[in-house]
């Protein structure tokens, strides 16, 4: 029995001995054992749930309180802190500029890759980096397009000129590219990803949703998967990343819902990759308001540079930058090391007004932008025709097959 163990009680084993004397030659030993069941302590459990609950409680308070003050507190420090210490600021940007400006990256040599180099905002950095005698990959689905600018770009300046015709929204291609480049060149100095697509509808009015998915693809994938692919090559030569980004992406307009969304992710996404990166590589997000590229032309291109056929008249006209300033100005601060590039820079009053008058930005507008008296309608290029009960989209569908790519030298030779 000293054995037997109960998972309630604890048991205490005493032993005493008795002697019986039987006779005078003989004595009987006994031994008498004795068991004591001393139940265990369990502590009460519902004082203890009490006072779990009080401090939860009592935390969640503190918690308030602490917000509270912070609320109340910070906002007008951290204004107070920011006004005294501007002009120190701006002397201290004003010095990093120009040292950067003198002392930036030299581009004679260095190989540059460009995404969706065929049009565009593409087009115009192939041509600022050919100015500075870089070598250059121009990517993109219409190579027919390439080929010319490739051209061009070779007169201009650049050492050498690489085309691939590939489709960045897809991983596989874009490995490809990264992988040509790096044995042609054996090495990646900046990586720049101008790729997007814009739209111009009301959400509510939309009535073929199959352009969602290409139109994130394009605005968000598009740069991801070049970025993921080029970034080892860019940890050996402390390379960069640049990114054609949007004024959208804080500053959303009417019809442009889902560009500005991807806009915003990608704006996201590069702003947290650059603390990740740390120094090693840079990372520069380029914004820009309303220029004057084939996006604000009415020209939307879609499965191998095929125009989507349709766009709407807008409710106002708006007044756009050249392409070319934006592209020399994007060039320019990639060089230098700027961690942001705005144009034009007057749009960043629009920030304040978001942050601190939120409701006053909304008002103006639907005033000047969106009017409730404007006429919701959208045609087809040329015909007029309304869109109601039509696709929004009509692009032929099969791919042409990828060939391979031609290479520019300094002779102009096609290899």
């Amino acid at each position: 029995m000293s054995d037997v163990l109960t998972p309630l009680n604890s048991i205490r084993h005493n032993t005493s001995s008795l002697q019986i004397h039987v006779c005078s030659q003989h004595t009987l030993h006994l031994h008498v054992s004795t068991y004591t069941f001393y139940p265990l302590y369990i502590p009460p459990l519902l004082p203890l749930f009490f006072l779990s609950f009080i401090i939860f409680l009592l935390s969640l308070i503190i918690m308030d309180l602490i917000n509270s003050v912070l609320n109340l507190f910070v906002p007008p420090a951290s204004l107070i802190t920011l006004a005294f210490s501007w002009p120190a600021l701006c002397f201290l940007h004003a010095c990093e500029w120009l040292y950067n400006t003198v002392y930036g990256d030299n581009m004679d040599g260095k190989v540059v890759i460009i995404t969706g180099a065929s049009s565009g905002i593409g087009e115009q950095i192939a041509y600022e980096y050919a100015l500075r005698r870089a070598c250059l990959v121009l990517v993109a689905r219409r190579e027919h397009r390439l080929r010319g600018i490739a051209e061009n770009a070779r007169r201009m300046g650049a050492r050498h000129v690489m085309i691939v015709a590939a489709d960045v929204v897809k991983e596989d291609e874009c490995r490809r590219f990264v992988n040509e480049t790096i044995n042609f060149y054996g090495r990646v100095d900046h990586l720049v990803n101008t790729v997007s697509l814009g739209h111009t509808f009301y959400f509510e009015e939309v009535t073929d949703t199959s352009v969602f998915p290409v139109l994130l693809d394009i605005n968000f994938w598009g740069n991801i998967y070049p970025t993921l692919v080029a970034l080892p090559y860019l940890h050996r030569t402390n390379g960069r990343v640049i990114i054609n980004a949007s004024v959208e992406s804080w500053l959303p307009l009417p019809r442009m819902s889902l560009y500005a969304a991807a806009k915003a992710a990608l704006v996201n996404f590069y702003e947290t990759l650059r603390f990740e990166l740390r120094d090693e590589v840079g990372v520069t997000i380029a914004t820009h308001g309303w220029i004057g590229s084939e996006m604000t032309s009415g020209k939307f291109m879609l499965e191998e540079g095929a125009e989507m056929q349709w766009k709407e008249e807008r409710e106002m006209n708006v007044i756009g930058g050249p392409v070319e300033e934006f592209a020399r100005l994007m060039v320019a601060g990639a060089c230098r090391g700027d961690a942001y590039v705005k144009y034009p820079s007057w749009y960043d009053v629009f920030l304040l007004y978001r942050v601190f008058a939120p409701n006053v930005l909304n008002w103006a507008f639907r005033l000047l932008i969106a009017p409730q008296g404007t006429k919701r309608t959208s045609s087809y290029v040329g015909t007029g025709r309304s869109l109601e009960g039509r696709p929004m989209l009509e692009a032929p569908s099969p791919r042409t097959a990828l060939l391979a790519p031609y290479s520019f030298s300094g002779g102009g030779q096609l290899s």
